[in-house]
């Protein structure tokens, strides 16, 4: 890796995003034309220190995730995406991986829902990026790491999340996100980060081996798109979930909301401005 050329190429690009092209509002006394090193690192989810220590080519060996992020963040071309890629010692991820490509049109998309909860996930089930009304809602993701991402661990092993479940729905939904996850391991055999997952998720859960093994497509009726989400504050909002499926990258938007002019949407707003209040002020 060439620290010092990573370090300069990431800083050109910085300098050369403009805050609107990213959501990023820009107050009355800003001087800086680019993104600054705080709201790159807020984008990203790293830390503005660690974010520096790069820049100034002090930090060694970015991981390919970080690399990922700060790509996401920036919106850089496919260009650029492969240069930082092979700066920081990476072969940007070819066609025999999941793609994590978060590509313009649909960052667009996102940049249009920005007062409504959403998340998108790659097709292994992998959380890529959430915005804050999602945070709001579901909690924030910001500070989930590894396999904590990853839709089949979270339930699985992990704490689950904000959404309640009957047994019938639960057992259901567990059907579905194995089956989803098998038919992704079928399409991309050579990806060792998915290879790694499956074998930690069947020392990890008995229930995942025992469905893994099954080899069964998930049986029972199509999983509701009406979610009950358990917020902390304001308490259980009715929401509804839709997942629009993007190709070629075979990304999973998924988007929160509720019938308008009902108590779940009041609900639900209060929790956003709630939830959203509480990000700015930690920031």
């Amino acid at each position: 890796m060439d620290h010092s050329e990573f370090g300069r190429t990431l800083r050109r690009l910085r300098d050369h995003v403009t805050p609107s092209a990213v959501g990023v509002p820009i107050g009355p006394r800003r001087r800086a034309t680019g993104l600054r090193r705080e709201e790159l690192a807020g984008l990203a989810g790293i830390s503005a220190d660690y974010l520096t220590r790069l820049e100034q080519g002090r930090a060694t060996s970015p991981s390919a995730q970080v690399v990922e992020a700060l790509v996401r963040a920036l919106r850089v071309a496919d260009a650029d995406r492969e240069l930082l890629y092979t700066l920081a010692g990476h072969a940007a991820p070819g066609a025999d991986v999941v793609p994590t490509r978060i590509p313009p049109s649909v960052q667009r998309l996102l940049d249009r829902l920005a007062d409504t909860p959403v998340a998108v996930l790659d097709a292994a089930g992998n959380l890529l990026v959430a915005n804050p009304p999602y945070d709001a809602l579901m909690g924030p993701v910001g500070a989930l790491r590894g396999h904590e991402r990853n839709t089949a661990w979270r339930h699985l092993v992990g704490p689950g999340s904000r959404a309640v479940h009957s047994a019938a729905e639960r057992a259901v939904f567990e059907e579905r996100i194995v089956a989803d996850l098998r038919s992704t391991a079928a399409r991309f055999p050579l990806d060792r980060q998915l290879r790694q997952l499956v074998r930690d998720l069947r020392a990890a859960s008995p229930r995942f081996v025992a469905l893994w093994e099954s080899a069964a497509p998930a049986t029972g009726d199509e999983p509701s798109r009406q979610k009950t989400i358990v917020h902390p504050t304001v308490g259980p909002i009715r929401v509804d979930c839709d997942t629009l499926v993007v190709g070629p990258e075979d990304l999973r938007i998924m988007a929160y909301t509720a019938e308008p002019g009902t108590p779940d949407a009041e609900r639900l707003a209060l929790a956003i401005v709630l939830g959203t209040q509480e990000l700015v002020e930690e920031r």
